[in-house]
């Protein structure tokens, strides 16, 4: 069943809720061999187990700099870096084993988007209920996707796709 449905979903930095993740300073190292990634290792934030690889999605600054919808990434013990691109350590001014201020926040979905999204879903019976009944874990993912959506357009293609999915594993179930 392919479902085409029109959305226009709202959003604002008002609506938009950041929890502090972590502030403090850090040493940047950098992974051995040419072209080795330089990064701060963050070794108390764990992963986000509904993005793909781990990857905790944040916004925040290194040396006052601005990180916006930055992605931690996983070293592979359970623990996430922060890599440093060379273009912000040329505006920080820093290298390898230097000091940096990083402060972030994790970046959450606005409520209003929720909100939204839990609107559209109710319009195709079965779809909420379903999309409910799946791990918390699940669901987050779901709405993060419909949240780092480029556009209007592509946001809309993933809910129609979400309903989709949803309005199919109802199916399958017997529900």
């Amino acid at each position: 069943m392919n479902i085409r449905i029109i959305v226009h979903l709202r959003s604002s930095k008002s609506d938009q809720e950041f929890k502090p993740l972590l502030s403090g300073k850090f040493v940047l190292e950098k992974f051995p061999g040419k072209g080795g990634w330089t990064y701060a290792r963050l070794p108390w934030v764990s992963p986000d187990r509904s993005q793909p690889f781990g990857w905790r999605i944040v916004s925040g600054s290194i040396d006052e700099h601005p990180l916006v919808h930055y992605k931690l990434m996983p070293m592979g013990d359970g623990s996430l870096f922060l890599p440093v691109k060379a273009s912000i350590r040329k505006k920080i001014q820093k290298e390898a084993g230097d000091w940096v201020q990083v402060v972030l926040y994790e970046v959450e979905p606005p409520h209003s988007l929720c909100a939204e999204l839990m609107e559209c879903l109710a319009m195709f019976p079965g779809s909420k209920e379903m999309f409910e009944s799946l791990p918390e874990a699940e669901q987050k993912g779901m709405v993060m996707k419909v949240f780092y959506a480029a556009n209007e357009d592509e946001k809309a293609a993933l809910i129609s796709g979400l309903i989709d999915k949803l309005l199919t594993l109802r199916e399958d179930s017997g529900k």
